[in-house]
């Protein structure tokens, strides 16, 4: 886990100007100095490894989590870092309904594939050049605005968002539909808002890495522990059924009848 000088260093201790605090953070300050609000980092600390440890779970779960950070400072930040675990992450403009709408996001991603597909069968090429030119901006326009959601199947089991202030509507969206958030929170934000609170700085590009290290190298530890279980539990599977063959070899004796070839699945991909 991260230390207390680490965060130091990364300047998460900083908080917004005194004048610009919401008293519900008032737990998390340590001390005001030069009109500055300064964060507790041992609460920092001990809430980051609460928050890394649940986040965790839910990798291991094989659940996804949709990180939400459009400010500028975060985007590139959360893109790298979270593309790494193959988590889908919102870094334009939320769309309102993103959640709470999701089967017309749905609908979106499949236009998407549509014109994907026209690509690759040769139909876009018929197209006249004015079509064209539509169509490539509608797919840009999607891309922008879908990000990486367009890998999404379902709803997040969980969302991680940079600074809760600035994305309150889709903090929102989360509470209609009961998914648990996690947050960077300053001390400008509501710490109610959230469900796993990480008081920090969410302004400082430093501060934004240091937290998203910690969070995305949990999702990788839960990934790989499922990856783990799910290979013990096909040895255990080979181990167990490796004694069924001779109670087969004795049935056989006595009909003469012959076992069936496993089935194999068939597979269709859309």
């Amino acid at each position: 886990m991260v230390s207390f000088e680490e965060l130091l260093d990364a300047g998460v201790h900083f908080g917004h100007l005194k004048r610009k605090w919401n008293p519900a953070m008032a737990p998390y300050i340590f001390m005001e100095k030069g009109g500055i609000h300064i964060i507790d980092l041992h609460k920092t600390a001990a809430k980051l490894e609460e928050a890394a440890a649940a986040i965790k779970q839910i990798a291991k779960s094989g659940r996804k989590i949709l990180f939400v950070a459009t400010k500028k400072q975060a985007k590139e930040i959360v893109a790298e870092k979270v593309q790494a675990v193959n988590m889908p992450y919102v870094t334009e403009r939320w769309s309102g309904g993103m959640l709470t709408n999701f089967p017309t996001v749905r609908k979106a991603v499949k236009k998407m594939a549509s014109i994907d597909k026209m690509a690759a069968d040769g139909t876009f090429e018929q197209l006249s050049k004015r079509e064209k030119l539509q169509i490539t901006r509608q797919r840009e326009k999607l891309e922008k605005n879908l990000g990486s959601i367009a890998e999404m199947t379902k709803t997040p089991a969980a969302l991680f968002v940079v600074d809760v202030a600035k994305e309150k509507i889709a903090v929102k969206e989360a509470h209609r539909l009961h998914i648990p958030v996690f947050g960077m929170v300053d001390t400008n934000s509501n710490p109610n808002d959230v469900d796993f609170v990480i008081p920090a700085n969410d302004d400082a590009a430093k501060s934004i890495a240091i937290v998203l290290d910690v969070i995305t190298k949990a999702i990788a530890e839960g990934v790989a522990e499922k990856k783990s279980d799910k290979d013990s539990d096909g040895r255990e599977t080979k181990v167990s059924s490796h004694n069924k063959p001779r109670k087969s070899t004795r049935a056989r004796k006595g009909d003469g009848s012959k076992d069936d070839a496993p089935a194999e699945d068939n597979v269709e991909n859309n």
